[in-house]
């Protein structure tokens, strides 16, 4: 705010306020402000405080990790209470009060969404994921890591309705089993990223399907999916060209014999090769590397 007051003056000695406000002041100033600085101007003066409530109704970003410690509820319903241009939505540190009644007028009055951050917000229920479902059309990437209420029906819903999606994160949604996240695969055939995991209900016929149903996928992360074998691996190496990476850390039926194949063409691994594991614990007992020629 300090800055923004000793600028205020332009060379020809008018108010930083005299500029277009639509034209210059938004899109090419206020917009390399951070949002807690922009926040801090709204008690300069009424001309200012005018001008940041413009920028928060055309603010086309959200992100509340940028509010410290933390945005609360009222602050929250006020900041975008005017918005309807809303592309990007990030909620990542209002767990403790973001509920339904919050988020929904948002997500209802922004159509144009196409990247929306719920990780841990446990307080929402399904009813959130039906509206972004009927709401946001556009959607390409949605994070429900963490958000135990995400369950089938409302799933599907999501898949019924936003079949441009590209990246799905559902981290240690448990409720879901592999019925819903084969529908959803076969809806959405554009992913490129999905995360399952912290599942121990999500086995192989979830995997085989995302296989098959998402030739584009280039990143899968299945950590602790503890009924997934290797004969999905092998699907998902016969299928998906494209990986990029994978993550099997924790999937105890996961054996080298499937990963040998994705670890040739190059495809990041999250737990390394036998001899190099034996390596490494060898090291750790013994305070050493031992010379032995990895190639043979």
């Amino acid at each position: 705010a300090l800055w923004c007051l000793r600028m205020s003056l332009t060379p020809t000695g008018g108010c930083l306020l005299d500029l277009p406000w639509e034209d210059i002041l938004l899109p090419h100033i206020l917009c390399h402000l951070p949002l807690q600085q922009l926040l801090s101007l709204q008690r300069v003066s009424k001309s200012f405080q005018s001008l940041i409530q413009l920028y928060l109704a055309n603010m086309r970003r959200f992100d509340s990790s940028q509010i410290r410690p933390g945005i609360p509820r009222a602050a929250f319903v006020n900041l975008l209470k005017d918005n309807k241009v809303l592309q990007q939505l990030a909620l990542q540190n209002c767990s403790d009060w973001l509920t339904d009644c919050e988020l929904l007028p948002v997500i209802e009055q922004n159509h144009h969404l196409h990247q929306i951050q719920l990780k841990g917000c446990v307080q929402l229920s399904r009813h959130a994921l039906v509206t972004i479902s009927l709401s946001c059309p556009n959607l390409r990437q949605l994070s429900l890591a963490q958000c135990d209420w995400v369950d089938s029906l409302a799933l599907r819903s999501l898949a019924d309705h936003c079949k441009a999606l590209e990246a799905v994160d559902l981290t240690a949604c448990r409720q879901l089993k592999d019925d819903a996240i084969c529908y959803l695969v076969q809806k959405c055939s554009r992913l490129k990223s999905l995360s399952l995991a912290v599942n121990a209900n999500v086995g192989d016929v979830a995997v085989e399907e995302t296989a098959k149903c998402c030739p584009e996928l280039e990143h899968l992360d299945l950590t602790g999916c503890l009924r997934v074998k290797n004969d999905s691996i092998r699907v998902l190496a016969e299928y998906c060209p494209k990986l990029r990476s994978l993550k099997v850390k924790h999937c105890h039926n996961v054996a080298e014999s499937s990963l040998s194949v994705l670890r040739s063409r190059g495809v990041e691994l999250d737990v390394e090769p036998p001899l190099q594991r034996a390596l490494v614990l060898l090291q750790d007992v013994v305070g050493f590397a031992p010379f032995i020629n990895l190639q043979i």
